[in-house]
Formats: structure tokens, C-alpha cells, sequence
């Protein structure tokens, strides 16, 4: 085990998963991986965004997996950082998603804006900034 390489793989409580994972392949472009089925028809699917991971699930309120929708906002950021924060941003907001924040240059080094998927999630959409301000978000070696 000592070449595990730990990761976090965020899942998204959704209502209607299956048509949010299509969302997600529109607006990001985002791979569905993996789909698993369960028999009263609610999914989880693997999804990624390059080498992004996450997860959709359909809400299961017997399991305390709650939507947006069911808790009247969210209290989770997915912080998406790809090489095109303008392009992709447009992208999502054309396929549905709306602005919580334009796009800006920001003093912590991101060119970021903030947006809101149709089920509830939160995306703050950046790339780093060229300067050495853009620096903390670059992952070295990758």
C-alpha cells in the first residue's frame, strides 16, 4: 500500500441523477466512468471533467443523502480548476447553469467566477493565474 495515492472524490446528491449526469457531459464535457443501478431505479455515476473526479447520485433521504433542493441551498464548493475558465464557464451557462459570480482576476491568484448547476451545486471555475500569485493552485508534477 505504501504507492496508494490518496484522493477525494466529492459525490453529488442530486434529484434526478441521471438527467444531471448528462448535464454535467454537456455543460463540462464531463466522461460518465461508471453507472451502477440500483433496483428501485436510482443511480450513482463516476464521472470526470479530465482527470476531475465525481460522483452523482440520485437523493436517498433514508440515508440522510440529502439535494440542494431538500436542504434549501448547499454548503458545499466544487472548486474546478481547468485551462479555460472563460470557455468553459460559457459553456456550462449555455447548457443551463446560472451566474453566482462573473469572472474575474482574482487577488488569491485564480481568473475565477462562481456558477450554479440546475440541481443546486455550486462551481467556482478558475485557472491560475501566469504570475506567482497563480502558484498555490498549481499542483507540482502534474
Amino acid at each position: 500500500m505504501s504507492d496508494f495515492r490518496n484522493s477525494i472524490t466529492p459525490v453529488l446528491t442530486v434529484r434526478r441523477a441521471a438527467e444531471a449526469a448528462a448535464f454535467y457531459a454537456r455543460a463540462f464535457g464531463a466522461e460518465e466512468i461508471y453507472r451502477n443501478t440500483y433496483p428501485d431505479g436510482r443511480i450513482v455515476a463516476e464521472m470526470a471533467i479530465g482527470d476531475a473526479r465525481f460522483r452523482v447520485a440520485d437523493e436517498a433521504p433514508e440515508a440522510a443523502n440529502l439535494s440542494p433542493q431538500a436542504l434549501n441551498g448547499t454548503s458545499v464548493r466544487i472548486n474546478l480548476l481547468v485551462g479555460d475558465t472563460d470557455g468553459l464557464t460559457e459553456r456550462a451557462i449555455t447548457h443551463g447553469a446560472t451566474e453566482v459570480a462573473p469572472i474575474a482576476n482574482q487577488s488569491y491568484g485564480l481568473r475565477q467566477g462562481r456558477i450554479a448547476d440546475p440541481y443546486g451545486h455550486h462551481w467556482l471555475i478558475g485557472t491560475p493565474l501566469a504570475d506567482e500569485a497563480g502558484d498555490w493552485a498549481r499542483t507540482p508534477g502534474r
